[in-house]
């Protein structure tokens, strides 16, 4: 491609603010990147199954778009920054499955408003993102195709439900993904590909006439390569500016190494460990403390399953051998949810946010493993772990639903590898406190000091390969 600045690199594995300063100064133009996007996806989605449904005649009229606003001085935010869209948000004209079989020839009549908002910043829109069936599972699988791979590992999950947009950002086949996380769908994906994961303050970023689904507890946020690219991106959907400024030093740190008394892998506890020793020497005070959690199931379950049910019970009737099982079982579960026990989980709710705002009244923030585990092979959840027995449902990843319940921002680092693959690190801050946890979210990005060389090498086109080589 002409006029890369670095030969070997690819401008879909820059930070974004490099992405616009070339933009601004004539160096790239965002026909030829999305012209490159393009490409990468042709070259590299068949292995990974990022994206389900492509969006390229748009994405190219909105490249023209962004170049004629850069020449005329009138470029928005993210104007020709490569965006791509988990496949839970309504775009007009294109595609919307909700990972589902029923809806595989679903075409939106209108934006959300949050992809109204991402229109109007400038982004061009990569594509649709493979989800789990109506964002239902913490793995990405789904009756449409194959499961999406992970980055660092095709055989292996990235997570879910967003794992698509995570698997898109990470193989640089966009500059950064929308996700949405209704029990840990942004976090849990980030920690298995290498990302940074943010999910904001539950109600921070309104998606009018979007889908619905875990209403209580799902906020929509971005996955990104840095805490800098989520923090552009979060301006635009949260229509809020979070202008980066200094954090102090002496942090109460609340550290729970297994919330729960969950088992986490050896290895990715001593990831942990040397993580929280940089952490530490930053003039942070690292305390173990046990946030005041324990009762999140009783909420969670009934207000997600009564919601479900409420929306797709229907399904179960028109066809359940074409729903994923984790979405049958779910809709199963969901009649028996009755209007009592619904009317007190969201009693209870209440009380349980409270709870978790006045632990931060002693705490500044609370930090845990993002997963259990590292990324698994497609269709292998764990059901052991550190030679315990657990749950297969929550067993890899039980540290992320307790804080959409709280309704508290949330982000995951990456903060080291195990055996190739990546660890992150949870940090959850009080409810609106979203900037500082973005400021801190910079620092400690700083300090951990992630490298993911490897696996954009891996992604390189083979062209650029020969050049880096």
């Amino acid at each position: 491609m002409a006029n890369l600045p670095d030969a070997g690199d690819s401008p879909l594995f820059w930070p974004v603010h490099r992405l616009l300063a070339a933009y601004r100064s004539g160096a790239l133009s965002p026909v030829e990147v999305t012209n490159e996007v393009l490409a990468r996806i042709d070259m590299f989605n068949p292995a990974l199954n990022a994206y389900l449904t492509r969006m390229d005649e748009m994405a190219r009229k909105q490249a023209k778009q962004a170049e004629q606003a850069y020449r005329k001085g009138e470029a928005s935010p993210l104007c020709g920054v490569p965006i791509s869209i988990k496949d839970t948000f309504a775009v007009a004209g294109v595609r919307t499955t909700y990972g589902s079989y029923f809806f595989q020839d679903n075409v939106s009549d209108a934006d959300s408003g949050l992809i109204a908002r991402l229109r109007a910043s400038g982004a061009v829109f990569t594509g649709k993102t493979n989800t789990a069936e109506f964002g239902q599972s913490a793995t990405t699988d789904n009756r449409l195709g194959p499961d999406a791979g992970n980055a660092w590992d095709e055989t292996r999950t990235p997570g879910g439900s967003s794992g698509g947009a995570a698997s898109s950002v990470a193989a640089g086949l966009a500059s950064v993904g929308l996700g949405a996380d209704g029990g840990g769908s942004i976090r849990i994906p980030a920690a298995f590909t290498g990302l940074f994961g943010f999910k904001p303050t539950h109600g921070l970023c309104a998606d009018e006439n979007g889908c619905v689904a875990m209403t209580e507890f799902v906020c929509p946020g971005p996955l990104a390569r840095t805490v800098d690219d989520g923090r552009r991106f979060m301006e635009v959907i949260a229509e809020s500016r979070f202008e980066r400024r200094s954090v102090a030093k002496g942090l109460r740190i609340a550290w729970s190494a297994a919330p729960e008394g969950r088992p986490v892998d050896p290895a990715v506890a001593s990831v942990i460990e040397g993580a929280l020793a940089k952490i530490s020497d930053m003039g942070h005070e690292i305390i173990d403390a046990a946030p005041p959690i324990d009762d999140w199931k009783t909420i969670f379950g009934p207000l997600v399953l009564s919601v479900e049910h409420q929306e797709r019970g229907d399904l179960l009737e028109r066809g359940a051998e074409n729903l994923t099982d984790y979405e049958r079982e779910t809709l199963q579960a969901g009649r028996l949810i009755g209007p009592e026990e619904v009317a007190t989980a969201k009693a209870d709710l209440d009380v349980y946010r409270l709870r978790i705002d006045e632990f931060f009244d002693e705490y500044d923030v609370i930090v845990t493993p993002t997963t259990a585990t590292t990324a698994f092979t497609h269709g292998e959840r764990p059901t052991v772990v550190d030679g315990r027995e657990v749950s297969e449902l929550w067993g890899a990843f039980p540290f992320t639903p307790q804080y959409n319940v709280a309704g508290t921002p949330g982000a995951s680092l990456p903060c080291g590898l195990s055996d190739g693959l990546p660890v992150g690190l949870q940090v959850i801050a009080k409810r609106t406190n979203d900037h500082f946890l973005f400021d801190l979210s910079a620092d400690l990005e700083e300090v951990l000091a992630f490298d993911n060389s490897a696996m954009r090498q891996k992604w390189l086109a083979p062209e650029m390969r020969s050049e880096a080589s």
